[in-house]
């Protein structure tokens, strides 16, 4: 049903400075794959097998993971080596990859609405490789899916985080349908921990319908001059068109370094 997912990746990753000053932070390894092959792999689990990427400058590292090279492939062909280019080949044979650059910085709802000319009038995923995510038994995206078939309308993911911690999310509230789900009433973006209408946190997974892009070309910049999908996302809640999920399974901050070390570490963990 959705066969699309955006992955915004322009970000400059200055929190990993000085590893990411001419490095992707997408392609920062967790073990021996990088965050963005993680979120491409959650995607196509969930059926979305055209995998649209909105990058920046210094990012041509992302393009050049998901094609062929010829001269190492060649080099280790016959060689024990070769298997381990199996995950990103299965990849690349599966999906189809198109890119788009946004220009300048102007938020996450900005870099959404560039990426209007990949994606078309359908609905589609989102995902922030920052947010590394552990399904239960299925894939986070994949259990979005299944909640975007039943209600037909924007899907957010959320957690609850500590009160304190507000300040860095996307913060929601709303009628909670049963344990999983709530039809979000209010959002608000950052909120101080005295402001925040609850302690459910929005994290970096969605399924979005196509009429956000028509929002997100009339919201004007909120929140440090930006361009905020949560005051888009908003607008579509006060017509009853977003519900939060309250996804099964484990997400990691890897836009932090305890983030991106816990999943390191839980990763290593599970290694046969």
């Amino acid at each position: 049903m959705i066969k699309k997912c955006l992955f915004p990746v322009a970000g400059y990753g200055t929190r990993f400075l000085p590893a990411t000053k001419a490095q992707p932070k997408e392609m920062l390894p967790i073990l021996t794959k990088p965050l963005v092959q993680y979120g491409v792999e959650e995607a196509m689990a969930a059926g979305m097998d055209h995998i649209a990427f909105v990058t920046g400058r210094n990012k041509r590292a992302i393009e050049d993971h998901f094609d062929i090279t010829y001269e190492l492939e060649d080099m280790i062909s016959g060689t024990s080596k070769e298997s381990q280019l199996d995950c990103i080949r299965s990849l690349i044979e599966q999906c189809t990859f198109t890119y788009t650059r946004q220009n300048h910085m102007r938020g996450l709802g900005h870099a959404i609405l560039i990426g209007e000319a990949l994606i078309g009038e359908q609905p589609f995923g989102v995902i922030l490789a920052d947010d590394l995510c552990v399904g239960e038994s299925d894939g986070i995206m994949a259990q979005m899916v299944k909640a975007y078939e039943k209600y037909r309308c924007s899907i957010v993911a959320v957690e609850e985080v500590p009160v304190e911690d507000v300040d860095k999310y996307g913060i929601v509230s709303g009628q909670h349908l049963d344990d999983e789900y709530v039809r979000v009433e209010y959002m608000v973006e950052k909120p101080s921990p005295q402001d925040a209408p609850s302690n459910l946190a929005v994290i970096g997974r969605y399924i979005l319908t196509p009429d956000i892009f028509e929002i997100l070309r009339n919201t004007p910049p909120g929140k440090n001059g930006e361009v905020q999908l949560t005051d888009a996302l908003q607008a579509q809640a006060a017509n009853g068109k977003v519900i939060a999920y309250r996804f099964r399974g484990q997400r990691f901050d890897c836009g932090s370094i305890e983030g991106f070390v816990d999943a390191t570490n839980f990763f290593f963990n599970r290694k046969p």
